[in-house]
């Protein structure tokens, strides 16, 4: 990682929110990002004009609802090399992991009960595999490296005659590293497993493509690409077929597989998010990773002597994240200090309130972080140089404030 802030200034993004002026800073864009305004915009005339249920096949307006969510299925089916036929609706990455663990775990039952996953897995991953352990499953939490990677010779090691399934995620929600997704897919089809990737915070990000990497099962959601919340997909290979077994019943939408009313205004902007993310996706993360660049250069060479250090891999991670840690600082007290002017969080949204080391931080095998202050930055599409440069200030201060006080 690696332009100085003392380089030219990087260029801002050409859309740019409005944002008041007593509003914090916002650099949490793992946790959730705003809705882009293009999304918005694709999305308003499913709320008020064509507002239509998908599943009202005698008129019109139904007519125009089932239209647009075949559309969306389209356009997002394209984005991951896959048919239409192939993507179910839900609720968002949650909602599609649990569908996807505990429904092949419930149709495979005759073949085996052992799953394979990743200990920095989000909790979406784990509970459900934790659930599965409550009734009888065996499954294997494979360990990372210093640098957050799986070890492919330790999952081809893993798996064996009674193995349906291994789920490991795209990117990491709290350091960003981007996983072999191709060699991980290479080893389960050669070992005829299913592979499930949850790809929540890699959609519209990275290049992804389900027949290249081996994919079976992939788990998206909205809200981190500038979508809306509470919208996400799964993807179900076709061929060779993958069953699930259903975990709503009721009316039998999506294949018999999620059963519920279709939230169309929601599906369109899940699939105008991705849309515009895999279109922005080159000049976004190259923006992006420089901001992010400028951001840790700050930090490491303006730190008047603090410990610091950069979680997770340098260079396969994701173009907006940077997690470090900090030695002898308080990551709640520093928080509390600058919440008001940056927006920032210790690691995942889910458990950011939490006090003691986060699992993903634990799983990199360094027990000293313990009295560390472990933030995580999550540069997004709509920061500014002002934003870094600004929050670079005020971090930095609020740094030296906090070793004052403490002496």
């Amino acid at each position: 990682m690696g332009t100085s802030p003392s380089k030219p200034l990087i260029a801002d993004p050409p859309l740019v929110l409005p944002r008041n002026h007593r509003d914090p800073i916002y650099l949490d864009a793992h946790a959730t990002t705003p809705v882009d305004p293009r999304v918005l915009e694709a999305m308003i005339p499913f709320f008020t004009e064509t507002f239509g249920n998908s599943g009202s096949s005698t008129h019109s307006y139904g007519w125009a609802a089932q239209g647009a969510v075949d559309q969306a299925r389209e356009a997002l089916a394209q984005v991951i090399g896959a048919s239409a036929e192939e993507i179910i609706f839900t609720s968002g990455a949650t909602e599609s992991n649990n569908l996807a663990i505990k429904g092949v775990a419930e149709a495979y039952l005759e073949k085996g009960r052992h799953i394979i996953t990743m200990a920095t897995e989000h909790a979406a991953v784990l509970n459900p595999c934790k659930y599965l352990e409550s009734l009888g499953w065996r499954v294997t939490y494979l360990p990372v490296d210093s640098q957050g990677l799986v070890d492919i010779e330790q999952l081809e090691k893993a798996i064996t005659s009674d193995t349906v399934l291994v789920s490991v995620m795209a990117a990491n929600n709290e350091i960003g590293v981007l996983q072999p997704l191709e060699k991980i897919g290479q080893v389960c089809r050669d070992r005829q497993v299913l592979f499930h990737t949850d790809a929540a915070q890699a959609v519209g990000k990275v290049p992804l493509n389900v027949d290249a990497q081996n994919i079976d099962l992939m788990s998206i959601t909205a809200h981190k690409i500038y979508g809306p919340k509470g919208i996400g997909a799964l993807y179900v290979r076709r061929r060779p077929r993958v069953n699930l077994a259903p975990q709503f019943h009721g009316g039998g939408q999506e294949r018999g597989w999620r059963s519920g009313t279709l939230c169309v205004p929601l599906i369109v902007g899940l699939a105008e998010a991705v849309t515009l993310g895999v279109r922005l996706q080159a000049e976004d993360n190259q923006r992006i990773a420089a901001l992010r660049d400028r951001l840790w250069n700050y930090l490491k060479s303006e730190n008047s002597g603090l410990t610091i250090h950069l979680n997770g891999h340098p260079t396969q991670r994701l173009a907006g994240n940077l997690n470090v840690s900090l030695a002898g600082i308080k990551a709640a007290d520093l928080l509390r200090q600058i919440r008001s002017q940056v927006a920032l969080s210790s690691g995942s949204a889910c458990s950011s309130t939490a006090q003691k080391l986060s699992h993903v931080l634990a799983a990199l095998g360094e027990p000293n972080r313990q009295p560390f202050a472990n933030l995580r930055f999550g540069v997004g599409r709509f920061n500014t140089v002002d934003d870094i440069d600004t929050t670079a200030r005020l971090f930095l201060s609020a740094v030296t404030s906090q070793v004052s006080s403490s002496h």
